[in-house]
């Protein structure tokens, strides 16, 4: 099982999201010990912002691309290689103006490939891309999920949930630490909460309740 482990917060050691996503691979692992996992950093190592030379062959306009052209090309095929290689892929993302890191939305980009992640059909576009697991973990510093007013602003989970199963993909499961920059005491909550998440998104709370029942 191959495992695509991605990192987009630009706070580094102190990111929260970087917590919990490092955090949900090592309890993935230890419900699945044949994993193996390839790291992608997006705050050291992002793709450029989409541009017409990112988009150049795939439109077949001109005849001769240009080497600007090949060479975003060549980015382009290496990223969504490695997400279709994926078995398991997981996103660590805070939540940035309301929406994803900038970063985060241009690997995104790269990834959205007619032909690759999805095709258009005379029914509409159909995903091509089925069949992995993403989890998303997701660190916000106020709340957002238990409003009317949070969630109308909310485009981080809902735009990620979106743009996947745009690319086929229905599991989708959130590890999700939110009002952490609300002070110690909510921070401590909303950790404890991500880590319940996290032990059901990766089987490792199966894991766990097995390892109990044989003791």
């Amino acid at each position: 099982m191959k495992l695509l482990h991605i990192d987009s917060s630009i706070l580094a050691a102190n990111s929260t999201s970087r917590l919990l996503s490092a955090e949900t691979v090592a309890a993935w692992r230890a419900a699945h010990p044949d994993t193996t996992v390839e790291y992608l950093d997006l705050a050291i190592d992002a793709p450029a912002h989409f541009s017409a030379d990112s988009l150049g062959i795939k439109t077949g306009v001109q005849a001769q691309p240009t080497e600007a052209q090949k060479r975003e090309n060549e980015l382009s095929e290496k990223l969504v290689s490695q997400f279709l290689a994926a078995d398991v892929v997981v996103i660590g993302t805070p939540f940035y103006n309301f929406s994803i890191p900038t970063q985060l939305k241009a690997w995104i980009d790269r990834l959205g490939q007619v032909g690759r992640t999805f095709k258009y059909t005379e029914k509409g576009p159909v995903g091509l891309a089925g069949g992995k697991t993403v989890i998303v973990a997701s660190s916000r510093g106020g709340v957002y999920s238990t409003s009317e007013g949070g969630q109308a602003m909310e485009h981080q989970e809902s735009y990620l949930k979106a743009v996947f199963g745009f690319f086929g993909i229905t599991d989708v499961r959130i590890v999700r630490a939110e009002g952490v920059a609300m002070g110690d005491d909510a921070r401590a909550t909303a950790l404890a909460s991500a880590r319940a998440d996290m032990l059901v998104a990766t089987g490792e709370a199966a894991n766990q309740k097995d390892v109990a029942q044989v003791a």
